[in-house]
């Protein structure tokens, strides 16, 4: 060999010498390493692959790539982002991961302790921890504590084209995150909630465009937690409740109790089913909160409940302790108890939306399901053009309990049975340019109904039934009766 050769080789060997060093070929054959990912084969029959797993994460590669295949773990797979650095999971919509023992199948541990703005953010975690992402995996549960996917600390986490099923919780977040994203997933069928904020502290999650289905304990719930920026948009959220022996469920479930929750948006979903479960509902949220007392007011919200599709529960709307809350656009029918009950609220905003008792949707003998709105203790609060159609209520399609300065306008009530709208201990309200009839009326059945009530103005309403005042309480003028003699 000529000198100029062996120069030369001698150069390419040192040139790629770094290169050899910081890629070393994996003794695995079911491992591939290329510059910035690691690929991980399944292999065929493997009773355990935790290990290997987690060996390929450790190396802080980055990038960890699984090929088409079941991957069988039995302790979950434990991500530390500040030691092994910035970190993905990839399964390209066709590797399954099945966990085996209790646990998440995957637990991301980062250590930001900040809040969302920029200044509070440590350098560890853009330089390190940022954006932790999984994707396009499916999780499947095969021991009754298994979870899918658990977060601590971390800040950036995206879960996105993700199906986890057979799980005891789908997603579940605890302790501190921030800025967390939740999108184009199917969380199916699991034991327990499909997306559980447990006592957490966490400003911005958005949760779009997944589907939410059948999970016994709960679609997505907050419980004991300091939650803001809660964004639920365009997702299909139905079924997540057990059967009629199960504890009381909800699709969407906020509870305030000993929490803190705020800025709130529930917007453009379908969220269904069952009214057999024990006091199931579509979306409850108890506004109590207890974490931070700045004021002697402990009710919380911001919250705006907008152009979804409601239906087939025990209640559709349950809304307990809460103020500043705006409910406008929804289409909800077949609330086996309530479209919608109220209680303790303020502030509150229920506008332009269709509460439909439609014939095509079954309802077994026409009065198992009574729909209706029950209003109870609250203050202030506004009604302007709903269509309330078809209730079975013995009391009324609308009542109002001890409730103080309502203004209760261009809404329709219709074919309520035995009374439109009825004002029980009710002051300092507004009932005016309201259509409250129905198609077989007779004086028997009111439209209106008050009862212990004072301070109240009745006035421009087209009336199919009479006024039944008693006690004379209310200043009525200008109401047209359509009643047929």
């Amino acid at each position: 060999m000529s000198y100029s050769r062996l120069g030369m080789l001698l150069i390419l060997f040192v040139l790629i010498l770094p290169w050899m060093l910081s890629n070393p070929a994996s003794s695995d054959p079911s491992e591939s390493t290329t510059p910035g990912f690691i690929e991980i084969a399944a292999i065929p029959g493997s009773a355990d692959d935790t290990e290997r797993i987690q060996q390929a994460i450790d190396r802080g590669v980055g990038s960890i790539r699984f090929s088409k295949g079941t991957y069988r773990i039995s302790k979950p797979i434990e991500i530390h982002l500040n030691r092994v650095g910035f970190t993905s999971l990839h399964g390209e919509g066709v590797a399954r991961i099945v966990m085996t023992g209790p646990g998440p199948a995957v637990r991301w541990i980062g250590t930001h302790g900040g809040t969302a703005a920029p200044k509070t953010v440590k350098e560890e975690v853009w330089d390190r921890q940022r954006t932790p992402l999984m994707d396009a995996l499916e999780i499947v549960g095969q021991h009754a504590e298994a979870d899918g996917v658990e977060a601590h600390g971390t800040m950036q986490l995206t879960l996105s084209r993700m199906t986890i099923r057979k799980c005891r919780h789908a997603v579940h977040l605890i302790d501190r995150n921030r800025n967390v994203t939740l999108s184009e997933c199917h969380i199916y069928e699991n034991q327990g909630v499909g997306v559980f904020l447990d006592h957490l502290n966490l400003h911005q999650i958005n949760i779009a465009n997944c589907h939410i289905s059948y999970n016994a304990g709960g679609g997505i719930v907050s419980r004991h937690s300091e939650i803001r920026n809660l964004q639920i948009g365009t997702c299909d959220i139905e079924g997540n409740m057990g059967d009629e022996n199960a504890p009381p469920s909800a699709n969407i479930e906020i509870d305030g109790s000993e929490s803190s929750i705020g800025e709130v948006t529930i917007v453009g979903c379908t969220i269904q089913h069952s009214h057999v479960a024990n006091d199931s509902a579509n979306i409850r949220i108890n506004g109590i909160g207890t974490l931070q007392k700045f004021t002697d007011e402990l009710r919380h919200g911001h919250i705006t409940i907008a152009d979804n599709i409601l239906s087939d529960v025990q209640t559709n709307i349950e809304l307990i302790n809460s103020r500043g809350v705006t409910i406008t656009g929804n289409t909800i029918w077949k609330g086996y108890n309530r479209d919608l009950h109220m209680e303790n609220c303020k502030d509150i905003v229920l506008a332009n939306n269709a509460f439909d008792r439609n014939p095509r949707y079954h309802y077994g003998d026409g009065t198992e399901a009574k729909q209706g709105i029950l209003i109870q203790s609250c203050q202030d609060c506004s009604l302007n053009g709903n269509l309330i159609t078809g209730t079975q209520h013995k009391t009324a399609a609308v009542h109002l309990i001890e409730c103080d300065r309502f203004n209760i306008t261009n809404c329709s009530i219709l074919e309520y049975g035995q009374c439109g709208l009825q004002l029980e201990n009710v002051s300092r309200s507004r009932i005016s340019d309201c259509l409250i009839d129905q198609q077989e009326q007779s004086e028997v059945t009111p439209s209106i109904r008050i009862l212990n009530s004072n301070k109240n103005m009745l006035r421009d309403n087209l009336l199919g039934g009479s006024i039944e005042d008693p006690q004379n309480s209310s200043n009525a003028a200008g109401n047209e009766f359509l009643i047929m003699n």
